[in-house]
């Protein structure tokens, strides 16, 4: 591995000689470098390195850095030490750039305190991108290797599968394959993946009159997002019957191409007791909760409470 070690003054030169006492690394000292041009030195540096190392402030290695970054899969490790040798923090490409590790090591090196910000490694779950290294595999897809990561992050069930039975569920994955947010699959094959999409979802709508139509689309799509849901499983849309023109209703259960299901006040007013009701609501429109009813009312299984999201609300149900 070659690294680079950049230092701006002499408390930066003291520790980069700690650092090269133990590992090979190259120095490159302003003070010690005729003409030092730090926009030149980090686009050779970014070019022929696999890690760099700035002592320095975070904002001078950011935007030392920045003009040069080409991908994930591509760009070397950054670390930055600060001047008085406290923190070492692993600021880029923290997986497959090997910086965590190496901010590890140089941290202990240093008596100094490692910072890791990628998430997995903070709960303990090994990456996809890391068991790729690990095992010397290729990451077929690096788009995908990040959204399984954040469905790990936020505790959805991944499974992992290795065909030749050589690499067991790392921390963090299953090796059940019954009701999965991710998978993980490991082989040598060029297989052909096919999604076949359920349509069973049902979404509560209610909001102010003459609402944004691209603002609730917008808004819809984003929370469909968070709940890991494709927007192509949108069954039906569901409002109360003072909305059923409602412009920007209509054209969402258009643009989802879902069925567009209204319900009375009368209908409403027998399951609405079961929800938290609004004054505001119920003197503009006669019922003190419009969305989580609707989804009821349609037959599905509640996925979520009333969601606020300026000046509508939203709840999204499963039909079982």
């Amino acid at each position: 591995m070659k690294i680079a070690v950049i230092s701006f003054n002499s408390k930066g030169n003291s520790i980069a000689q700690v650092i090269k006492e133990s590992i090979n690394a190259d120095l490159f000292a302003k003070d010690q470098i005729k003409g030092f041009n730090l926009k030149e030195i980090a686009k050779a540096l970014m070019e022929n390195y696999n890690a760099l190392i700035f002592i320095a402030s975070t904002g001078i290695a950011v935007r030392a850095v920045a003009p040069y970054l080409r991908s994930k899969a591509e760009d070397p490790a950054v670390l930055v030490i600060d001047v008085f040798g406290k923190h070492v923090i692993s600021l880029l490409s923290g997986h497959l750039g090997g910086a965590n590790e190496l901010a590890i090591e140089i941290a202990e090196l240093i008596k100094a305190e490692p910072i890791i910000t990628t998430a997995t490694d903070g709960m303990g779950i090994e990456a996809p991108d890391m068991i790729a290294k690990r095992n010397n595999l290729v990451i077929e897809n690096p788009k995908t290797a990040k959204d399984i990561s954040a469905l790990l992050v936020d505790g959805r069930k991944v499974a992992f599968i290795d065909e030749e039975n050589k690499i067991k569920a790392p921390k963090g994955y299953s090796d059940d394959l019954e009701a999965y947010k991710g998978l993980v699959y490991v082989t040598n094959k060029d297989i052909k993946t096919l999604y076949l999409i359920r349509k069973n979802i049902v979404l509560g709508i209610g909001c102010k009159k003459n609402y944004s139509p691209e603002k609730m689309k917008k808004t819809v799509l984003k929370a469909l997002k968070n709940y890991n849901l494709d927007y192509r499983s949108v069954k039906a849309v569901v409002t109360i019957e003072i909305k059923k023109e409602e412009q920007a209703i209509v054209e969402l259960a258009q643009n989802l191409k879902a069925e567009f299901k209204i319900f009375t006040i009368d209908d409403i007013k027998k399951v609405e007791h079961k929800y938290k009701g609004s004054d505001f609501v119920e003197k503009n429109v006669g019922v003190r909760a419009v969305c989580e009813p609707c989804v009821e009312l349609y037959g599905a299984r509640l996925i979520t409470e009333k969601l606020n999201c300026e000046g509508m609300t939203l709840c999204i149900g499963e039909v079982e």
